[in-house]
């Protein structure tokens, strides 16, 4: 990786994972991570769509 590519990068992991941690679920951010993967359904409603 060059140039902003790795700042880039960072940036949007950390959004994701305050997208995620703003969730009021019962589950921890490592399921709700692997949920968001496998579940399209999960992730438009994280993302309110």
């Amino acid at each position: 990786r060059t140039g902003e590519a790795p700042l880039n990068l960072s940036t949007l992991r950390k959004f994701a994972l305050q997208v995620l941690s703003n969730v009021n679920d019962k589950h921890s951010l490592k399921k709700r991570q692997y949920k968001a993967a496998l579940d399209i359904g999960y992730m438009k409603k994280i993302l309110n769509f």
